[in-house]
């Protein structure tokens, strides 16, 4: 079947990480919709993730529906920044999921997350990616920051010293899961709430991360370090807004993060002279 032309772009960077990569191509070829292609850039010390059975069952799948999958080697290692903004010289279309390869995503999440972008018209949107091991843990202390968007969601400054900081606890555990089964959503209802940053699953409108440099800013830091998609989103978020999705239709696979040298967190280097007090 001839690939069909995509209005997302999912970018998947990867490493070292073949079964946990299988996992994800597989909740992708899950979704309906909208139409999407997909580019997996490997950083893996030896053969690369897609080339294993599973990951390359999970491929041709997807080639099967339609969907056109670019597999890319991606040396030499400069960080995580560096990868992500490379990836994203890849994509073409409109809207550009990034979407770490230890998450599945169930059924339906990236035509929720596709509509919420499109209805509100912000820089991005995203599902925190849920811990299902902690659905038994209710952590009613860590949910006292969460706030939904009412209305239109407007451009924030976030910065460490910003009451808008301290909303990323929601995104602990399973506290997402919990807070969506309180509310009692309806099949398809999702609602927008505000965020401090949003790893793992996040869709961007293109041309607004472009505007903002993407991660350009990857020459500045060094190889080993963390928080690359916080600088990214804050820049984002300050321009055109970002928003969070509840349900959350992203499930962390739980395995072991391969960043494991996080002394360096992006924003400090970055962006040191705004890391003070600023309006949420």
């Amino acid at each position: 079947m001839s690939a069909e032309p995509a209005s997302v772009d999912v970018l998947i960077p990867t490493c070292d990480r073949p079964a946990e990569l299988g996992v994800t191509l597989a909740g992708l070829a899950a979704q309906d919709e909208p139409s999407f292609r997909v580019v997996i850039s490997d950083q893996s010390r030896e053969q690369p993730a897609w080339q294993h059975p599973a990951p390359a069952a999970m491929i041709r799948v997807l080639q099967a529906q339609g969907r056109e999958v670019v597999a890319l080697r991606h040396e030499p290692r400069r960080g995580l920044a560096e990868h992500r903004h490379f990836l994203l010289e890849q994509a073409r279309t409109g809207h550009c999921l990034f979407l770490d390869d230890d998450i599945w995503l169930e059924p339906g999440a990236l035509h929720c997350m596709h509509d919420a972008l499109r209805e509100l018209g912000c820089g991005f949107v995203g599902m925190a990616p849920q811990g299902l091991s902690f659905l038994q843990d209710r952590r009613p202390h860590e949910v006292v920051t969460f706030e939904r968007w009412e209305g239109t969601v407007s451009p924030e400054r976030i910065r460490p010293d910003a009451p808008g900081f301290r909303r990323w606890p929601p995104h602990n555990a399973a506290n997402l899961s919990h807070l969506a089964a309180d509310l009692r959503l309806r099949p398809g209802e999702w609602v927008p709430y505000r965020v401090a940053w949003l790893g793992g699953c996040a869709m961007y409108d293109r041309e607004a991360l472009a505007d903002v440099g993407g991660f350009s800013f990857w020459h500045l830091l060094p190889p080993e370090h963390c928080g690359e998609d916080v600088v990214a989103q804050w820049r984002v978020m300050e321009k055109f807004g970002g928003a969070g999705i509840l349900p959350s239709g992203a499930v962390h696979l739980e395995s072991p993060t391969t960043v494991t040298d996080r002394r360096v967190e992006a924003y400090t280097v970055v962006m040191p002279e705004e890391s003070d007090t600023a309006e949420p």
